[in-house]
């Protein structure tokens, strides 16, 4: 549908009302992923992760988004965002969505999961639901185990209200001193980080027999040993009451680059920072926990009633994840081996453990040499492509120089094995390691340490700019001429998420790519200003303004008579320009399919302003993480893949490369998967008008199709045909 220019011009697309928030997008995006683990088709242990995952999910959007605006708030900012929003209200809304959310998980754990554990024989109880021969295990456990280790810190004049860590769970203690009948208080830390939360009893001590199903696993949580144990820390003092309870603090890095003489050094010294935390964001407490305890906590932390969550059950139900380590596969999904690429399919074997010996097979670097090759993992495995070019590499005597950029990558990491292995063959390698990767900073510091003393040339990044580019480039001695090969992905050069985030990379050897990312990687390490790349759209430098134009393109194809189509698979939609040339593109009668994961502030289906957008969210198995940018152009379609989403800081103020697909089956393969996307029922959430998600259902007859289960048949089907 096409609106006239007349339609439109009485529509002013500043207006608020036609954006949504930030932080309510991401709450609702979260809200989708504690769905998973309400969903009754979602088998149970995994259930019990997605709960856990919501859990994390907010522990860091307290400690980054909601502290952020706090300081907003106490700075006195009262701009508006463009969804027209104080900070303030920013504030009181997300505690009014929040609560409902945090009730329903508390619920759903206590009365349907920990229920339904019992049928396959997994008992999480109460303390006070032990036998006497229980607790006196426990009690055992307590002096031996726990004991130990814990510290009871006394509230007095004397001694003033302990420094309560980041996430640290904690026990609120008041007792009476019988000599003088004087109320003291003291906090108890549970040591959650040296001992298991979930204490398991042995197996004589196991639940017994339920509807014939005997107990694997009976356990404790942690806190519940400890709280009626409390005795054996104060003694000769009358202990009363005992409540749990955990606090969240601002942990987000700040940094003056500019004034910092050595980046490493001093983000490092914010990280030891963050261990304990900047000011409390976020009181999480028990339900029953009585008024006088809770005000005590709310004014020792400077936190006010917006900030308090009483919940009924337990506290940190991050924690669950370590119920996945469980035997019980017939609750979990179906592993997923992923299969090589057919095109990888025959590649010598290198053993990295044994000095790189390799069996007969195909080179990598001659497959790549016959056509570009693109990667879809987890489906295709990342141990056989990404890994396997990057180690070939480190000892093909042929290959002169390997550089990359390593933004968040995993413990004992092959890559950074095979990154030191080429340098001690005398080869010249170049690793970008962002320190500033939230949450990562500590392990790539590590990592960086270890690749420098190794002889590989280290570069920390740019000042003011984060580099969350995904790129590869080696450069290889292939008789009279100089071959680069390349591999541009959307993302991070991590073997474990690899396996649990979907992520394209694209292989290739085309000298204008090559060339390109020669002149990034000097842009990144050295002194440049380069403005301008043959095929690779980079930000901050092109980018935005690149994709804007495309956008635009398909407005004066309508506008000529013509069509427009569109389809962007993004992490996130948040940037307000990127939006309003939606939105206009829209008006001019181009049909746009968003595939968001996350936030989304784009308001699809609005009459006259976006009712040929179309907005769907994939939550499922596998975390959608990559970056596909699709454009008809009037038949003439272009393809891209990259590591950029659409918002302010990745369009400009981090270093983002996306890349053109233009080999014909590559472009084929994507244009599958967007159609397996599009047409998914299970999976896919649609995004309405008025803010709300909507699961897509089968309908009556038809097929249930799942996007994570149609691509691992694809991919399992594909690598059959040609074994």
């Amino acid at each position: 549908m096409t609106i006239s220019p007349a339609t439109t011009s009485n529509i002013n697309l500043n207006d608020a009302d036609y954006y949504f928030n930030r932080e309510l997008s991401w709450l609702d995006f979260n809200q989708r992923v504690l769905e998973e683990a309400l969903d009754t088709r979602t088998p149970l242990l995994e259930r019990l992760k997605f709960t856990a995952i919501f859990s994390s999910n907010l522990d860091e959007f307290f400690m980054v988004r909601v502290a952020g605006l706090k300081q907003q708030l106490a700075a006195g900012v009262t701009q508006l965002t463009f969804d027209g929003r104080t900070p303030e209200e920013q504030l009181e809304e997300i505690s009014e969505r929040l609560r409902p959310l945090v009730k329903q998980q508390s619920e759903n754990f206590e009365y349907n999961l920990k229920t339904q554990l019992v049928d396959h024989g997994v008992h999480l109880l109460n303390y006070v639901d032990l036998s006497q021969e229980q607790r006196n295990y426990l009690k055992e456990y307590f002096e031996e185990n726990i004991f130990p280790v814990l510290t009871p810190l006394a509230v007095d004049p004397s001694h003033p209200f302990p420094y309560i860590s980041n996430l640290s769970l904690n026990l609120a203690v008041l007792m009476n001193d019988p000599e003088t009948h004087e109320e003291l208080f003291a906090r108890v830390k549970v040591p959650t980080n040296i001992l298991p939360r979930f204490v398991s009893l042995p197996k004589g001590l196991r639940q017994p027999e339920h509807n014939g199903k005997k107990s694997l696993w009976t356990g404790v949580p942690l806190e519940q040993i400890i709280a009626h144990n409390i005795e054996a820390l104060f003694p000769g003092m009358n202990v009363q009451e005992c409540h749990p309870f955990r606090v969240t603090r601002n942990a987000d890095i700040y940094l003056e680059e500019e004034e910092a003489d050595d980046l490493l050094l001093a983000i490092e010294a914010e990280v030891r920072k963050r261990r304990v935390g900047r000011n409390a964001v976020r009181l999480e407490i028990y339900a029953s926990t009585p008024n006088h305890i809770r005000t005590m906590l709310m004014e020792d932390l400077e936190l006010e009633e917006i900030d308090v969550y009483p919940i009924n059950g337990l506290l940190a139900l991050g924690d669950l994840f370590s119920f996945m380590s469980l035997p019980l596969p017939e609750l979990k999904d179906e592993p997923w081996n992923a299969v090589s690429h057919p095109r990888f399919s025959r590649l010598s074997d290198l053993n990295l453990l044994n000095d790189a010996e390799a069996t007969e097979g195909e080179d990598i670097f001659n497959v790549i040499r016959d056509g570009d090759i693109l990667v879809h993992h987890p489906y295709h495995s990342f141990a056989g492509s990404v890994e396997q070019f990057i180690a070939q590499a480190a000892h093909d005597n042929q290959v002169q120089a390997i550089k990359m950029t390593l933004y968040r990558t995993s413990g004992d990491s092959p890559i950074i094995n095979a990154l030191i292995a080429a340098a001690e063959n005398g080869k010249q390698v170049v690793a970008l390691v962002e320190l500033k990767a939230r949450f990562d900073e500590e392990n790539n510091i590590n990592w960086a340490r270890k690749l420098e003393q190794a002889g590989v040339h280290v570069v920390y990044g740019l000042v003011g700019l984060k580099t969350h580019t995904k790129i590869v480039l080696v450069v290889r001695q292939e008789k009279q001429e100089i071959r680069r090969y390349v591999h541009i992905g959307t993302g991070n050069y991590n073997s474990k998420t690899a396996k649990l985030y979907t992520d394209l990379g694209l292989f290739s050897c085309r000298q204008d790519l090559g060339a390109d990312l020669t002149d990034l990687f000097n842009f990144l390490t050295g002194y440049s200003r380069q403005k301008s790349y043959r095929k690779l759209l980079v930000a901050p430098v092109s980018m935005r303004s690149r994709m804007l134009a495309m956008i635009k393109r398909e407005i004066e194809h309508c506008r000529s008579g013509g069509t427009g189509r569109m389809i962007i698979k993004v992490n996130s939609l948040v940037d307000f320009e990127m939006i309003k040339t939606l939105y206009e593109a829209s008006q001019a009668g181009v049909h746009i399919d968003l595939i968001i994961r996350g936030i989304c502030c784009l308001r699809p289906g609005v009459e006259g302003v976006s009712e040929n957008i179309r907005v769907i969210s994939i939550i499922g198995r596998f975390l959608e993480h990559s970056r596909i940018f699709y454009f008809h152009n009037g038949g003439n379609e272009e393809m891209y893949i990259g590591s950029a989403d659409w918002m302010p800081r990745n369009l400009d103020r981090r270093v983002e490369a996306v890349t053109p697909l233009e080999d014909p089956e590559v472009r084929k393969d994507i244009q599958e998967f967007l159609g397996v996307m599009l047409a998914d029922n299970r999976q896919a959430w649609e995004l309405q008008s008025d803010g709300t998600y909507i699961q897509r259902r089968p309908q009556e007859g038809e097929k249930e199709q799942g996007t994570h289960q149609v691509m691992m048949a694809t991919a399992l089907k594909l690598a059959k045909s040609i074994s």
